[in-house]
């Protein structure tokens, strides 16, 4: 998983690097995320397992409800996008987990976390590589597509590698910086 500023669904995005709309993988629809996902999402992240590298405890369904609530407010910076999208299954319509990102100008800063029972099955990848898509060849205004993974992550680090981002010789906050630039 990679680490940045808490995901927020833009109730007006302010440009057409900000669209939140479902995103369809082969396996998975990504829902831009709604309070409504609060209950479903605290047992898909309930694992404190998850945690071992970005620290913390799971959210218990209220909390993860009042996180929720606020984070659909939109950025206070205007000139900063934060999307977000649950991870849906169509073979079940299950919750897996979230994907999501800070677009500022030219660049979309993305993070992952898949369940630990759906760990494993390349939905994380999946996943990724539909949102470095939507990024790039959608909004067109993305140059750089930038995550931050543990050194000793390496499922994430692969995650990063299949939606092809490259490590960096940058760290930030003892986690490498990848990057993918976007060629015009």
């Amino acid at each position: 998983m990679s680490a940045h500023p808490e995901p927020v669904e833009p109730s007006e995005p302010p440009g057409p690097a900000a669209s939140a709309g479902t995103i369809r993988t082969a396996r998975l629809d990504l829902l831009p995320l709604r309070v409504e996902h609060a209950e479903e999402m605290a047992q898909v992240l309930g694992d404190p397992a998850l945690h071992a590298f970005i620290g913390g405890v799971p959210d218990t369904p209220a909390a993860l409800r009042a996180r929720y609530a606020r984070l659909v407010a939109d950025s206070p910076d205007p000139g900063v996008s934060w999307l977000n999208w649950v991870l849906r299954r169509r073979a079940d319509a299950c919750l897996v987990g979230t994907v999501q990102a800070t677009v500022t100008g030219e660049v979309a800063e993305i993070a992952w976390v898949v369940g630990t029972p759906w760990q494993g099955r390349g939905f994380a990848s999946e996943a990724a590589r539909g949102l470095v898509a939507r990024l790039t060849r959608q909004s067109g205004s993305v140059r750089i597509v930038a995550a931050h993974v543990h050194p000793d992550h390496h499922a994430s680090a692969s995650v990063a590698a299949a939606a092809g981002l490259s490590p960096t010789d940058q760290e930030q906050d003892g986690e490498v910086r990848w990057e993918l630039t976007v060629r015009a």
